[in-house]
C-alpha cells in the first residue's frame, strides 16, 4: 500500500495539464494536448497526445508529437491527418501536417509572425486560420510607434502597435501559396466554414471608434478571395460562429458591450444578407462559457437535429448544456457539482462528446461520454500517474450571509482532524465576473500546502461572481469594492462565531480583482493580520489611461471616464484610503503585466512604505497579468512559497 502524503509547493514542477481535446471523425481516438512544467529549463514541454475512446479498456494514452511547443490538434475530414501548430527552435507557430498510417510531420506554412489554429474546410483540402499581419511593415525597428486609437496593447503581448490579425487559406497539397483573404486596419477572428466550402464566416471588428465603443459584426468571405460581405449590424460582441444548418449561423455573444451574460444567437441566412439575430434560451439565466485563459469553457457547437451543445457555469460549476432552437428549453448533459468542464468536442455524426474536467482530486483529464451525457468515460490519469502518493484535501460546501442577508455561496479547505481555533486564509478570485470551484486548480497549490498546516482556507463567490444570474453577476457594476464588501466580512463573522477560525489569525490575499479587494478590505478594517495582494489595482484613475483594458474597467464597470466623475473614480480607488491600512502586506506583481500595470504595485507599496507598515514588493521579471496561471514554473512556485511564508509569519502565531 502506498504511503500517502500532502501536497508540497514543489509538486507544481510534476503537475501535467490537458486541454484542447478533439474526437477523431469516426469516433474512435480523441487527440489532446498536454502542457507539462520542465523544472530544469524553467518552461513547460507542450505536445499532442491522443487516447482511445475505449479508454481502460483500450491502449494506453500515447505521445503523438515530438515538440517542445505542439497545440491545436485538428484532424482532417476523412481522420488521416493532424493539422497542429509547432514552433521549432523557438521560432513562430507555424500549422503542420501530420499524416496518421505513418510519416514525418510537414510544415505547412513559414509566414513571418507565425500562424494560428487550423480550421479544415469540408473537403479537407484547405486549412482556414487566423494569423498576426504588420499593416505597417516599412516601420523600423526603433522607429517611434504612432498610435490613434486606444488597443495599441495587449496582455502578454506588450505593445502591439500596427499588428492586427487577419484570415488565411492554404492549401493541404502544399503546391499554392498561402492566401491571405482579408487586409486592413482591423481584426479578424474565430473562422467557421460554409457546408459548401464555398465561404468563411469570421467576427471582424471594423467600427470607426471600436477602441471606445467596442463591438463585432459576422462577415462572410468568399473561399478563393473578395470582399467580406457583413451578415450582422456592428453591435454587440460576437464569439464562436459556427453553421448549425447550410442558412443558419449559430454564435455566442450579446446585443451590447457592457458587463453582463453571454448567449446564444441564431442568425438566418436563407435570404443570403443575414439580419438580426434571434437570441436562443432566453429564460437560462447562465453565462455562456466560450472559454478564454483563466476562464473554463468551450466553443458551442451543433448536436443532432439542429439541438445546439454549450458550456456554461453554475454555483462555481462549468456543466454542459444543450438546447433547440425551437423549444428554448435548456438541459444539463454532462458536468458535475463538484467539477469544472473546459474545453468541448461534439461529435454529432457518431454521438459522443469529448472534454477535459477538472475536480476535486485533479487540475485536467480527458472524458468522453453520450451526447446526452449518458456512458462517461475518463481517458487519462495524469494527475494521480504524475503524483501517487499525494493525497489532497477536498473542499466542504458552505453558505454563509452577507450583513444585508444575501445568500454567499463558497467552500472551505481544511484537515478535519485540526480543532477549532486556526488560522484562516480568505483567497477571494478575480475579474470581477469570474467564480472559484470546488476543483482542484493546479494554480492555488498553496490552498492544499497551508491546509496541512493547520489552515482553514476559505474561498467564496460574492457579487459579482459568475454561475448565480446576471442579476447577480451584475451587482458591483459601479460599485466596486462596495457592493460585495459585507459578502466577506459575513462569511469571516460567520467562521469566527462558529468557533472555526481564530479572529487574531486572520490572512487575507487574492489575485486581479482578487488583489483589489484584498487592499480595499485591508483599508476597510483592522480585522487581518496579514495580507497578500497579487495582480494588485488600487488607482482606477490611473489604470483608466495606463491599462490594455483601461477604457472598459473605467467607463463600463466604474460607470464613468475620470473627468465625468471624479468623485467615483476616488470612492472605489483603495488608494484613497491606504492610511487606514495596518496589515503587514506583502505585493505579488508581474513586471510585464499590462492588465493592471505596475505602477498600481508601486503605489500601494509606496502609500504602505511611507507609513512605515511592514510590506514588501516582489516584482516577477517578464510576467505578465496571468503570470500566475501560466508564468514561469518557478515564479509560480515561487509566488506560493512567498505568501505561505508571509501568512504564517503575521497570521500563524499572532
Amino acid at each position: 500500500m502506498t504511503q500517502t502524503r500532502r501536497l508540497e509547493m514543489e509538486d507544481l514542477y510534476a503537475i501535467p495539464t490537458p486541454s484542447d481535446p478533439r474526437l477523431s471523425p469516426d469516433g474512435s481516438q480523441v487527440a489532446y494536448v498536454v502542457t507539462a512544467p520542465n523544472g530544469e529549463d524553467d518552461r513547460y514541454d507542450v505536445a499532442i497526445w491522443v487516447a482511445d475512446v475505449a479508454g481502460v479498456d483500450g491502449p494506453a494514452p500515447r505521445r503523438l508529437t515530438a515538440g517542445r511547443s505542439d497545440g491545436a490538434p485538428r484532424w482532417s475530414p476523412d481522420g488521416r491527418t493532424l493539422a497542429f501548430l509547432a514552433a521549432r527552435q523557438d521560432a513562430k507557430p507555424q500549422l503542420h501536417l501530420l499524416p496518421l498510417d505513418g510519416g514525418e510531420a510537414r510544415a505547412l506554412t513559414s509566414l513571418p509572425l507565425g500562424a494560428g489554429a487550423g480550421v479544415w474546410s469540408p473537403s479537407g483540402d484547405r486549412l482556414a486560420f487566423i494569423a498576426p499581419v504588420d499593416i505597417d511593415p516599412d516601420r523600423g525597428p526603433g522607429a517611434p510607434l504612432v498610435v490613434d486609437r486606444l488597443g495599441y496593447k495587449a496582455d502578454g503581448a506588450g505593445l502591439i502597435g500596427s499588428l492586427r490579425t487577419h484570415l488565411f487559406v492554404v492549401a493541404v497539397d502544399g503546391d499554392s501559396a498561402t492566401l491571405q483573404l482579408t487586409e486592413g486596419d482591423w481584426n479578424a477572428g474565430m473562422p467557421a466554414w460554409s457546408p459548401d466550402g464555398t465561404s468563411i464566416v469570421i467576427v471582424g471588428d471594423r467600427g470607426v471608434d471600436r477602441d471606445i465603443a467596442p463591438s463585432s459584426s459576422l462577415l462572410r468571405v468568399p473561399a478563393g478571395g473578395g470582399q467580406p460581405q457583413a451578415l450582422t449590424d456592428d453591435q454587440g460582441v460576437i464569439a464562436a460562429p459556427f453553421f448549425l444548418t447550410p442558412t443558419e449561423i449559430v454564435f455566442a455573444g450579446s446585443t451590447d458591450y457592457k458587463p453582463g451574460h453571454t448567449t446564444l444567437f441564431l442568425l438566418d441566412i436563407t435570404d443570403g444578407v443575414g439580419g438580426k439575430p434571434t437570441p436562443l434560451a432566453e429564460t437560462f439565466d447562465r453565462n455562456v462559457m466560450v472559454g478564454a485563459p483563466g476562464y473554463p469553457g468551450g466553443a458551442p457547437a451543433g448536436g443532432v437535429d439542429r439541438s445546439i451543445v454549450f458550456c456554461a457555469r453554475d454555483r462555481g460549476c462549468t456543466h454542459i448544456f444543450a438546447v433547440h432552437p425551437e423549444e428554448g428549453d435548456v438541459s444539463r448533459v454532462a458536468g458535475g457539482w463538484d467539477r469544472t468542464i473546459s474545453g468541448l468536442s461534439v461529435g454529432a455524426a457518431v454521438g459522443l462528446l469529448a472534454f477535459v474536467a477538472s475536480t476535486p482530486t485533479s487540475p485536467g483529464e480527458v472524458f468522453v461520454a453520450a451526447l446526452d451525457g449518458a456512458d462517461e468515460r475518463c481517458l487519462t490519469n495524469l494527475c494521480a500517474d504524475a503524483l501517487p502518493d499525494v493525497a489532497l484535501y477536498k473542499p466542504e460546501d458552505r453558505t454563509f450571509k452577507a450583513h444585508d442577508g444575501t445568500e454567499i455561496h463558497g467552500w472551505v479547505v481544511r484537515d478535519p482532524e485540526v480543532g477549532p481555533n486556526a488560522p484562516m486564509l480568505l483567497d477571494i478570485h478575480g475579474g470581477p465576473h469570474n467564480a472559484w470551484g470546488p476543483s482542484f486548480d493546479g494554480v492555488h497549490p498553496y490552498h492544499q500546502v497551508l491546509a496541512a498546516q493547520g489552515w482553514v482556507i476559505v474561498y467564496l463567490n460574492p457579487r459579482g461572481s459568475d454561475g448565480y444570474g446576471e442579476a447577480f453577476y451584475t451587482s458591483v457594476v459601479g460599485g466596486w469594492g462596495q457592493a460585495d464588501l459585507g459578502d466577506f466580512l459575513g462569511a469571516v463573522d460567520s467562521l469566527v462565531a462558529d468557533g472555526t477560525v481564530d479572529p487574531q489569525r486572520l490572512a487575507v490575499t487574492g489575485y486581479s480583482y482578487g488583489g483589489y479587494m484584498t487592499c480595499r478590505l485591508t483599508a476597510s478594517t483592522d480585522r487581518f493580520a496579514a495580507a497578500v495582494p497579487g495582480g494588485v489595482v488600487v488607482d482606477l484613475a490611473a489604470e483608466f489611461g495606463t491599462a490594455d483594458m483601461g477604457w472598459y474597467l473605467g467607463v463600463l464597470e466604474v460607470g464613468a471616464t475620470p473627468t465625468e466623475d471624479p468623485a467615483r473614480y476616488v470612492a472605489v480607488s483603495p488608494i484613497s484610503d491606504v492610511d487606514q491600512v495596518t496589515a503587514p502586506t506583502l505585493i505579488l506583481h508581474g513586471e510585464a503585466d499590462q492588465r493592471c500595470p505596475i505602477g498600481q504595485a508601486e503605489q500601494w507599496f509606496a502609500g504602505l512604505r511611507a507609513r512605515r507598515v511592514p510590506c514588501q514588493l516582489v516584482r516577477y521579471p517578464g510576467g505578465s497579468h496571468l503570470f500566475l496561471f501560466n508564468g514561469t514554473p518557478s515564479h509560480r512556485v515561487d509566488y506560493g512559497r512567498r505568501l505561505i511564508d508571509w501568512v504564517t509569519r503575521y497570521a500563524g502565531t499572532v
